[in-house]
């Protein structure tokens, strides 16, 4: 991986591309990030970067029980935001992550990640936390089939059999049930960047992405090219 960073998603809206077409977008506020730690092969045995996003006032940091600045663990380590973030000559941060970029001994601490790292035309894997529906029923959740809807049915929208009553006397683990459903980690591939903002930071990609406006979303060049 080469090409990452963190982003908030804005909303969804359309444009026009250069052929004429309309093309639905969603517009993500891509950094800047900065980067907050470097990971090195001596001390952490792999390389990676570390990056956080956000600015946030260091007296709204949150308090463990101990009455300390909230901590970030990594490695067994522990560490206050403020004294983590104080070497990188920046400001506490709300979100961090760790990037295994193949360049990763090529960043310097308190470099700054903006949405320019991209361009137009670049594939995506855009990563986030689904909108949080609540407890559903098996036909929203698990699109399973309704019952006969005239007058005198008394099976309308209920899920129906779970299986036979004497053999195997009992319902199988796994089975589609009603329960809660979104709130889940959700990975759309092969988003296409169709347009890129440098100077407010704002990456255009083509369709929908996951989670609600406001969202942190991770945006990493795609995994699986498309033929």
């Amino acid at each position: 991986m080469k090409k990452a960073i963190l982003a908030t998603k804005v909303g969804m809206t359309q444009i026009f591309n250069e052929n004429g077409e309309l093309v639905p977008v969603t517009v993500l506020q891509a950094g800047p990030c900065v980067v907050t730690q470097l990971k090195t092969v001596e001390n952490d045995g792999y390389e990676a970067v570390q990056v956080g996003f956000v600015d946030m006032k260091d007296k709204i940091v949150n308090k463990d029980a101990n009455g300390k600045k909230e901590v970030i663990h990594r490695n067994g380590a522990t560490k206050s935001v403020q004294g983590h973030v104080k070497k990188a000559g920046t400001s506490s941060k709300r979100f961090f992550k760790e990037f295994k970029f193949e360049n990763a001994s090529e960043y310097q601490l308190g470099a700054e990640i903006k949405a320019d790292i991209f361009e137009a035309g670049d594939k995506v894997d855009a990563t986030a936390i689904s909108k949080g529906k609540g407890f559903q029923g098996a036909i929203k959740r698990l699109g399973q089939h309704r019952g006969p809807m005239k007058h005198g049915s008394k099976f309308h929208r209920h899920q129906g059999s779970n299986g036979a009553c004497s053999s195997p006397s009992r319902v199988f683990k796994g089975k589609g049930m009603p329960g809660h459903m979104g709130s889940v980690k959700v990975t759309v591939q092969n988003l296409e960047v169709v347009r890129v903002d440098a100077d407010k930071n704002l990456l255009l990609v083509k369709g929908a992405v996951p989670g609600a406006k406001k969202a942190l979303v991770t945006i990493k060049e795609t995994v699986k090219v498309e033929a």
